[in-house]
C-alpha cells in the first residue's frame, strides 16, 4: 500500500482536534456500520466508472445512475461511447445538471483514452486527470474504487465531516486531503474516504446534523450537537 510521506504532507496543515486515538475510534465505529462499502454510482469497468464519477458533479448519485442506465448498456467502453457520438449521450443525460458539457467531455475523454491510452483506463492521478472533466477527486474515486488505492477522494460531505469533527480540518479540499491521508491509520485507509463520504451524506449533513443518531457524537468535536426531536 503506497502512501505519501507523512512528512511531507505535514507543511502547513491545520492541527487535528482529536488525537490518533479517537481518529482510530472514528473508523473502527464507522467500520461496524459497512466493514466494506463502495461507492453508490453503478459502473462495470473503469471505464464507465470514469464516466459516471465525472458526470456526478454537482448531481446526486441516484440521478447519475438513472441517467446513465441505458448509456452504459449501449456503451461500456470509449470506442462505443465515440460511435454513439455527443448527442446521442446528450439525450441520455439530459436529466442531470451541466448536461451539454458533461456530454461533451465524456466524448472529449473518450477520445483521448482511445488517442493517448489505448482504450485503457490509467491508474495513475497524473493521467487521469489530464482527461476532460476529470479533476483530482474523481481521479481520487477511480483509483480508489477501480485500482484498490488508499486515496482521499475529498468532496463537500468529507470536507464537513472532517472540519465538524475536528479530526483533519483544513480550508480547502487539499488540505483536508492531506490532513486525512496523514491521521488515517494504514488499517482503515483503503476504505476511509467512503466511510467519511457516507457519514455526511446520511449522519453528518449539512443543515442539521444528526448527531443524535450518530456511532462517533462521543468523540467528534462538534459544538453544536442536536437533539432527537420528541
Amino acid at each position: 500500500m503506497v502512501r505519501a510521506k507523512p512528512e511531507v504532507l505535514a507543511k502547513n496543515l491545520p492541527r487535528p482536534r482529536l488525537n490518533r486515538a479517537q481518529i482510530s475510534d472514528i473508523y473502527r465505529h464507522l467500520q461496524s456500520l459497512d466493514p466494506a462499502p463502495r461507492t453508490e454510482l453503478n459502473y462495470s469497468n473503469p471505464y464507465t466508472l470514469v464516466v459516471a464519477v465525472a458526470l456526478s458533479a454537482q448531481s446526486t448519485d441516484v440521478g447519475v445512475n438513472k441517467a446513465t442506465k441505458a448509456l452504459f448498456a449501449k456503451a461500456d467502453t470509449p470506442q462505443k461511447m465515440l460511435a454513439l457520438g455527443e448527442d446521442v449521450v446528450r439525450d441520455h443525460i439530459k436529466t442531470i445538471g451541466l448536461y451539454r458539457n458533461k456530454a461533451a467531455n465524456v466524448i472529449k475523454l473518450s477520445q483521448m483514452l482511445v488517442d493517448d491510452f489505448g482504450g485503457i483506463v490509467p491508474g495513475n492521478r497524473d493521467d487521469l486527470i489530464k482527461l476532460p472533466g476529470v479533476g483530482r477527486k474523481t481521479a481520487n474515486v477511480v483509483l480508489n474504487e477501480a485500482f484498490g488505492q488508499p486515496t482521499m477522494a475529498v468532496d463537500t460531505h468529507i470536507f464537513r465531516v472532517a472540519n465538524r469533527t475536528g479530526m483533519a480540518p483544513g480550508k480547502d479540499v487539499v488540505q483536508v486531503e492531506h490532513n486525512l491521508l496523514r491521521v488515517t491509520p494504514d488499517e482503515f485507509a483503503l476504505h476511509a474516504h467512503h466511510w467519511l463520504i457516507l457519514h455526511g451524506r446520511y449522519t453528518c449533513v449539512a443543515r442539521t446534523p444528526k448527531c443524535f443518531n450518530c456511532a462517533i457524537s462521543e468523540i467528534c468535536k462538534y459544538s453544536k450537537k442536536t437533539k432527537a426531536v420528541d
